[in-house]
């Protein structure tokens, strides 16, 4: 069962999720990578043993949150997760996030559609409780907006209705922008948003991050190291080295636009090497910098690679380390959005 009641303070700094009763340490465990292979958006072959002991370890580390979604390789990810969790004592497990809202056709595994019917969600919901191994999911999240025409306020409903049956303790959007979000908050709070937010691509920061301070809504942000390339060890061989089930092999982020990305890492090398840490630490930090950002979800294929993001929540980058890293982002040309984090 879910226990976010039960949950320990850790060693690591945390912040109330809004309003959810929810305390939440500055990182959690993302769970999109270890989805696989052979869905529409994999990360390539990928050891489920690395896999629960990534998760494992994250968790002796002080990390107390999960966040996946059901079509991470097609329920893999939340198969993976539960297994994670299930010999864990209850005073130990971490909360379990997770998203709904995209389904697949199951003989055909590279399709995903975008769906909002309420049936649906609340049939998604039975299914990623099950795959878990939980009895309530502590937050539940509309993953994209539906594009089956079904308007926001029938998918939004649902996750409300799913909250007052106790199914999941609160609920949040993803990838939903201010207009959505004025739409969701006239029925019900929205507890949490969750968008995607890095040095390269920041137009959450533009307005979504000031709507969610002003409404006491949480805010987890997704890919701060965007999918790896934020760390320091991405350059042109190793892109052309990915295989083809890799979905970053043919991303513009990894391709046309590779090497003005690296002029933001450029930038992030010095920063870390005066606080001797890593470069992934510090794209992570930069994301935690912004005032509305509750944590950021850090993802990890191995033990090894979450080593090397746990220095990021109690990293505190200086006024100038936040100007270089912004100047750097302004000269590059490199994505979109405010560059001085506020």
């Amino acid at each position: 069962m879910s226990t976010a009641s039960t949950i320990k303070d850790t060693q690591l700094p945390t912040r109330p999720l809004g309003r959810t009763g929810m305390d939440i340490t500055r990182v959690g465990f993302g769970a999109w990578a270890i989805g696989g292979p052979d869905w529409a958006v994999g990360w390539g072959p990928q050891d489920d043993e690395d896999s629960v002991s990534a998760i494992r370890h994250a968790i002796a580390r002080g990390v107390n949150w999960i966040d996946t979604a059901a079509i991470y390789g097609l329920g893999h990810s939340e198969e993976i997760v539960g297994r994670a969790l299930a010999d864990l004592p209850l005073s130990e497990r971490p909360y379990v996030f997770t998203k709904c809202g995209q389904v697949w056709d199951p003989n055909l595994r590279n399709t995903k559609f975008r769906v909002g019917k309420a049936a649906s969600i609340k049939a998604e919901c039975e299914d990623s409780l099950r795959r878990l191994g939980v009895e309530r999911i502590d937050l539940y999240q509309m993953h994209w907006p539906a594009e089956d025409g079904t308007e926001l306020e029938e998918y939004w409903q649902a996750l409300l209705d799913l909250k007052a049956e106790g199914k999941v303790r609160a609920v949040g959007l993803s990838n939903h922008q201010v207009p959505l979000l004025e739409r969701a908050e006239k029925l019900g709070h929205v507890d949490t948003l969750q968008p995607g937010l890095s040095a390269i691509h920041r137009a959450a920061a533009e307005k979504e991050l000031g709507w969610c301070a002003a409404h006491e809504t949480g805010v987890i942000v997704y890919s701060p190291m965007q999918s790896g390339l934020l760390t320091g060890r991405f350059s042109a061989g190793r892109v052309a080295g990915l295989p083809d089930s890799d979905w970053r092999s043919r991303h513009p982020d990894f391709t046309e636009h590779l090497a003005r990305n690296l002029e933001v890492v450029d930038a992030m090398r010095p920063v870390a090497e005066r606080h001797e840490t890593s470069i992934a630490a510090v794209a992570i930090g930069w994301t935690l910098a912004w005032k509305a950002v509750t944590g950021a979800i850090v993802g990890a294929r191995n033990p090894e690679q979450v080593d090397g993001w746990l220095d990021a929540p109690r990293l505190e980058l200086s006024d100038e380390d936040l100007r270089e890293i912004g100047e750097a982002i302004v000269a590059s040309g490199a994505g979109e959005g405010p560059a001085f984090p506020e």
